[in-house]
């Protein structure tokens, strides 16, 4: 049994949470769904709900845990994707079935955040995961206590087919794919849509799939004899449902973007944007859009 329903959100580690935030509003053509703290924890954040998933900027605020080794994180490695979440229905009974796996996961801990703007208040369970065993990267089980409505999706502030509309695929670099397939397989329950090598591109791609999104894995070829300790969360790319609209409309925001491009994926056309993405590798995919639970590929 798969005890994860969906990628719940993507985190980006920033510094100066205002300019990243208006630079996202900017890139996503949406204002912000949500602007809050931690409390105790020691960093702020700002939220962009999407169709499918949310973005999730935090910055240090304060002198909390988790602000204390985020200001670490940014002095040592700069701004950029740091994790992600994965939500579950059932938080206790997630962590039961990941240490019944091989994974030490803590104990369900309660969170709550408020609004700095209207005082809403949205309160989740974490269940944290090992960084050994993530190989570095955040990655948490998340259950909201909360109901969907208290996070409203972020309003478009451009024409409706021209704002990004979610999430098609995170990804993640390692260079130890049988760990990923491990962790990501075997321990967390995603299921595996693809491992498949490609000489040319000179990568391994695997693709795990949950609640209709992409988690990608991407190794080099030939493969490394003693693989890195760590993986890094790389890159993220955004759904459009007019990406020529789309396209044009980052342009005359300021954007750095390539020009259209076909997908890997028939059907499908993909643009990169480079600047100013707060260390994010940025794709925006539109087109045809897989039937069922298939996985999606953009050229990056």
């Amino acid at each position: 049994m798969n005890e994860f329903v969906a990628l719940d959100h993507g985190i980006v580690g920033v510094r100066d949470l205002d300019v990243a935030a208006a630079n996202y509003a900017r890139l996503l053509g949406r204002a912000p769904s949500w602007r809050g703290e931690h409390p105790g924890w020691g960093t702020a954040n700002v939220l962009f709900r999407l169709e499918n998933s949310y973005l999730e900027l935090v910055a240090p605020s304060g002198d909390g845990p988790f602000g204390v080794s985020l200001r670490a994180r940014l002095d040592a490695s700069g701004e950029g994707p740091i994790g992600f979440a994965l939500r579950t229905d059932d938080a206790e009974a997630l962590a039961t079935a990941l240490r019944e796996r091989g994974l030490d996961a803590r104990d369900p801990v309660v969170g709550e955040g408020r609004d700095a703007a209207t005082g809403a208040v949205r309160r989740w369970k974490n269940v944290m995961l090992p960084a050994l065993a993530t190989r570095g990267i955040l990655v948490l089980g998340i259950e909201h206590l909360s109901s969907p409505d208290a996070l409203p999706v972020a309003p478009p502030t451009a024409a409706v087919a021209a704002a990004i509309s979610g999430i098609d695929h995170i990804v993640v670099r390692t260079e130890a794919p049988d760990a990923a397939i491990r962790f990501y397989g075997e321990q967390l329950g995603l299921r595996l849509a693809l491992d498949k090598s490609f000489e040319q591109w000179g990568a391994r791609l695997l693709f795990f799939r949950v609640g209709g999104v992409t988690v990608e894995i991407a190794a080099p070829l030939p493969e490394v004899a003693v693989p890195a300790a760590e993986d890094s969360f790389w890159g993220i790319s955004w759904r459009s449902p007019d990406i020529a609209a789309t396209r044009a409309r980052l342009v005359a925001s300021g954007f750095d973007v390539s020009d259209l491009r076909s997908g890997r994926r028939p059907g499908t056309e993909v643009c990169t944007v480079r600047t100013p993405t707060h260390g994010v590798a940025t794709l925006v995919i539109g087109g045809e859009r897989e039937k069922g639970d298939g996985p999606r590929r953009g050229r990056a």
